[in-house]
């Protein structure tokens, strides 16, 4: 197998939800407030990578049950997709689901389920790891179930006797210290790091949510 590359080339893959609510917990931040691009520039910057494609994923709740994140998640994903970012959205799955209460009562509710997010992104890395057309794969994640896939680049690299490297980038603070997906290289997003790459637009409608 061959040595590092001189020029290592990056794609990144964001898991939208997933780096969310790991920077609502690390930061406090109560919506997206996050810059998908910038992230993936700066941490290539760090490494001395260079990026090739920044690539989003996310569900978007129906119009009809949160107007607000439809609304949100729709202006967010169409200005990504302005800026060159490849951008895979999937509307929500419904289903009640019943928590019993500590009164001994059952409260039912309907509930968005994210399905195929991470199956989705699973395929993109793979499938552009076959056409060679990165080095280095940044999964902006901690979702483990996508542990599987290092497996598989692994084999891949093997294969076809090149060197490439997952890693998983994911927001850390004092009081959020969390692993990133197993077998990967991790890559820990302090909030100096994270606050310069804020989205200065606010896509958020006027109501609250």
């Amino acid at each position: 197998m061959s040595d590092q590359l001189p020029l290592i080339r990056v794609i990144a893959f964001f898991d939208g939800q997933n780096l969310f609510h790991s920077a609502k917990q690390a930061f406090g931040y109560k919506w997206p407030n996050y810059n998908p691009k910038a992230l993936a520039e700066h941490v290539c910057a760090e490494h001395g990578w260079q990026l090739q494609q920044a690539r989003f994923y996310t569900g978007v709740p129906d119009v009809a049950d949160k107007p607000f994140w439809n609304h949100f998640w729709n202006a967010k994903c169409a200005q990504m997709g302005r800026e060159n970012v490849h951008v895979f959205t999937r509307a929500l799955r419904y289903r009640n689901k019943v928590v019993r209460l500590p009164d001994g009562s059952e409260h039912s509710f309907l509930d968005g389920d994210e399905k195929g997010i991470d199956v989705r992104i699973a395929l993109d890395v793979i499938r552009l790891a076959l056409k060679r057309e990165f080095d280095v794969a940044i999964l902006f994640c901690r979702d483990q179930d996508l542990t599987e896939v290092a497996d598989e680049i692994r084999l891949i690299a093997k294969e076809q006797q090149r060197w490439i490297k997952v890693a998983s980038a994911f927001p850390v603070s004092p009081t959020f210290r969390v692993r990133g997906i197993d077998k990967t290289d991790w890559i820990k997003l302090d909030r100096q790091l994270y606050d310069r790459c804020l989205d200065k637009r606010d896509y958020r409608p006027k109501t609250t949510p």
